[in-house]
């Protein structure tokens, strides 16, 4: 319920509880209306609109215009494109519970490009499965000089985040990515692992991370589940 007393904002309370309600299947198609909810939450329409809108923005909610506001049958997981976060950070910020098991970790073979854009003879890789509420969501391939990847295999990489690991345990800033988004058809392992058919088409990201002296830290490829991921962006028209 809404607490007043709770510093949290009331309209991001009732974000949160709605976007529960959702999940735990109490609203099918759609959700009650804003006078519906300002009366059961005593809140003001202002508030309702604001809880409402950042649920649009997320992907969790649709507004029809003369019939509703409408749970969004896209995939479940947004990631906005205008800031560098982890998957762990995106799939909390839905409300859902992020997880990983680890695939694979060790002195990579075969990536003579990478050891290139990571300026390192010796690239160490780290591979794991991303889940979001234990459904899996991703396939993630991070990418690190040697001395990087030894340092992080120290630590449990299923139950951390690694960015979290790299700035705060490591001291490397991460400051700057370019990014590449394209769709590729996912190998028999990897489809396994993401429970698709195999030669199924799956969102590739590939992506190029730098701390503030433009020194490339890590480089990284990942497969999503098209129906459960969904990459966003907000742009504006130059004139």
């Amino acid at each position: 319920m809404i607490d007043t007393n709770n510093p949290i904002p009331l309209h991001l309370q009732l974000r949160s509880v709605i976007a529960s309600d959702i999940k735990k299947g109490i609203y099918k198609d759609k959700i009650p209306s804003e006078r519906d909810l300002m009366d059961r939450f005593s809140v003001s329409r202002t508030t309702v609109r604001e809880a409402i809108s950042h649920l649009v923005q997320e992907g969790v909610l649709e507004k029809v215009h003369g019939k509703g506001t409408f749970i969004s049958q896209t995939p479940p997981v947004h990631e906005w494109l205008d800031s560098l976060n982890s998957l762990t950070d995106t799939v909390k910020r839905m409300g859902m519970r992020p997880g990983s098991k680890l695939l694979n970790s060790g002195i990579a073979s075969e990536v003579n490009y990478i050891s290139e854009l990571l300026n390192t003879e010796t690239v160490y890789t780290i591979e794991r499965l991303r889940t979001a509420d234990s459904a899996p969501i991703a396939i993630e391939r991070h990418f690190y000089a040697k001395e990087i990847g030894l340092q992080l295999a120290n630590y449990n990489l299923e139950t951390t985040t690694i960015y979290d690991l790299l700035e705060n345990n490591l001291g490397i800033d991460l400051i700057e990515a370019e990014q590449f988004i394209s769709c590729k058809e996912v190998s028999a392992e990897d489809a396994l692992h993401l429970d698709v058919p195999a030669g199924s088409s799956v969102l590739s990201l590939e992506r190029l991370i730098t701390d503030a002296k433009r020194k490339p830290i890590e480089y990284y490829i990942s497969y999503f589940r098209p129906d459960m991921y969904v990459f966003r962006i907000k742009t504006k028209r130059n004139k």
